[in-house]
């Protein structure tokens, strides 16, 4: 059995502002990183906002907040470890959507795929799931 890909109400999340704030002179340096510090110098013109300077964050440049954190697929993600984790998502199967974490084994994968099924949750990344059959065969003849 195949997880469905769910008919619930999916919201579609819109962000005021997708581009991250830049340092001021992180493009012209180096040395300075681009992560977000806020100018603090007495003359300078980044902080005191004349025209052409970047912009600096504020509280109006917030998502709503029930876009926050939504992908492109209408769904929160919910990192699992193993199939028990699924139970977490019984109530919640019309927002959140399940991620089977990087460092899961192939037999525990596959135990997350069936119960998914089961439970009619949605996994985001069901494709690194291998024939796990068709191994032990391999191995047996070997």
């Amino acid at each position: 059995p195949k997880p469905s890909g769910h008919n619930g109400k999916r919201i579609k999340p819109v962000h005021k502002k997708i581009a991250r704030f830049a340092r001021h002179q992180s493009d012209r340096f180096m040395r300075v990183d681009p992560s977000w510090r806020k100018p603090k110098g007495i003359d300078s013109w980044c902080r005191r906002q004349f025209r052409g300077n970047p912009l600096m964050p504020r509280i109006g440049y917030g998502t709503n907040r029930r876009h926050r954190n939504v992908h492109p697929d209408g769904f929160k993600h919910f990192t699992i470890q193993r199939a028990e984790d699924l139970s977490l998502l019984l109530m919640q199967r019309a927002q959140l959507a399940a991620v089977i974490g990087h460092a899961v084994s192939q037999d525990t994968r596959k135990k997350i795929y069936e119960r998914a099924a089961l439970l009619d949750i949605k996994l985001v990344n069901p494709t690194r799931l291998r024939k796990v059959e068709g191994l032990a065969a391999k191995k047996k003849s070997a």
